[in-house]
């Protein structure tokens, strides 16, 4: 087991985009990071140099047994998981009519089941230390739901709500729990990590087509900046004031304020017909 204080970071998805970005960030500060990804030669060129500090590891969060050895191995070279980051998940593009089962089932089983498998087993090392991090990744998408991706949507809004549950369990125990809502990033979401089943309804073509067409064409000029966004989970993982959600981009932040608005207008209109629903005062 090597000998350090320094945190272990313990990240899902490495391969690309935010997670690759936030492994580098994590080695450059000289803490330690246990590299995930399905396919290990993707990712083995991110511990060069960081023999000591880096722990390079395959990992299907899908799969129940390869998840626990992973963690085992961390442990067992590391001692502890101080940050565990879910980051392993996938878009797909598809009207909700059009979704096929195979695809949607896929997605739910990466996006959220995979993310509750990790969890589950990073948690009792984090618990017999009172201490740790876990960060989970939505998006803006798992805030507010657009035309093309509802299945991702619900993934999202899946694993929104199982964080906030979290949050609220393991917080009591030092453990605290971080939501990343990222707008759209220059990684590799809406290309090779995007599934997509092609729409064949003509109804759909000014909403779904239009957003797939906009979502693709738009992959790689995206404002986001993947390296400002992972220093700026870095930041929050650090602060002493911590915060269950942390939005990643401008316009992930304006939308999230949009829909806080459009939530208070849509209780507003129909409060009386929501108060209305309770007993009357004297029959309760």
């Amino acid at each position: 087991m090597e000998n350090t204080n320094s945190p272990v970071w313990f990240i899902t998805g490495c391969s690309t985009g935010f997670g690759k970005e936030l492994v580098k960030l994590v080695l450059q500060k000289g803490w330690n990071a246990v590299i995930t990804a399905r396919n290990t030669d993707q990712v083995k060129d991110l511990a060069e140099g960081y023999e000591k500090s880096a722990l390079v590891l395959p990992l299907d969060v899908t799969n129940k047994e390869q998840v626990q050895s992973a963690v085992a191995k961390a442990q067992e070279k590391f001692g502890k998981i101080d940050v565990l980051v879910n980051n392993a998940g996938y878009g797909y593009f598809t009207s909700i009519e059009e979704g096929e089962e195979d695809k949607i089932r896929a997605q739910f089983e990466t996006n959220f089941f995979g993310l509750v498998n990790v969890t589950q087993a990073v948690l009792p090392g984090m618990r017999e230390k009172r201490k740790g991090h876990v960060i989970n990744f939505s998006s803006i998408g798992g805030l507010v739901g657009f035309a093309a991706t509802g299945f991702y949507h619900a993934t999202k809004f899946a694993v929104e709500g199982l964080s906030e549950s979290l949050s609220k369990e393991v917080g009591p125990l030092g453990i605290k729990v971080l939501l990343i809502e990222p707008g759209p990033f220059r990684t590799d979401w809406a290309g090779r990590s995007t599934s997509r089943t092609e729409t064949q309804i003509a109804d759909y073509q000014e909403t779904v087509g239009t957003r797939m067409k906009t979502s693709l064409e738009g992959s790689g000029k995206q404002k986001g900046d993947p390296i400002r966004g992972c220093e700026a989970i870095i930041e929050a993982v650090e602060s002493n004031s911590p915060q269950l959600r942390l939005i990643l981009g401008k316009m992930a932040y304006d939308l999230a304020l949009q829909k806080v608005d459009s939530l208070k207008e849509n209780f507003t209109a129909w409060k009386d017909l929501s108060l209305g629903a309770d007993y009357p005062e004297a029959e309760a």
